[in-house]
């Protein structure tokens, strides 16, 4: 039971420092929070708020796994090198698409209603 304790504990303090740490994580949250609250306002369904609420994680993991290959990356290569370079764009081009799919979901969700 303590090793279950101490590995949510090592993951809570990932989700801090990625919050303390990176502003387009934060940006991220704020964005989530105001979705929240324009799905409160139009009513969202149990469907829609699963499919947002989906959205916010997959975003937000990118997120957080692109930063540990950038961390890891800058570790393993302090200097610079094509290859590593490559790895971060890769890494970041996931963040990107994964953001574009959750604001085309978004649009699907919200538009009809707002409309």
């Amino acid at each position: 039971m303590k090793k279950v304790v101490r590995s949510f504990g090592f993951a809570g303090k990932g989700i801090a420092w990625s919050f303390r740490t990176q502003f387009n994580f934060r940006i991220h949250i704020i964005a989530a929070l105001l979705v929240t609250g324009l799905g409160w306002w139009v009513r969202l369904s149990l469907t829609e708020w699963v499919c947002v609420v989906l959205c916010f994680a997959m975003v937000m993991v990118t997120e957080m796994v692109n930063t540990a290959i950038e961390v890891l990356v800058d570790l393993v290569s302090p200097g610079y090198h094509s290859k590593a370079g490559l790895v971060k764009d890769i890494a970041a081009g996931a963040v990107l698409i994964s953001a574009i799919l959750a604001a085309i979901i978004g649009c699907v969700i919200f538009i009809p209603k707002l409309w």
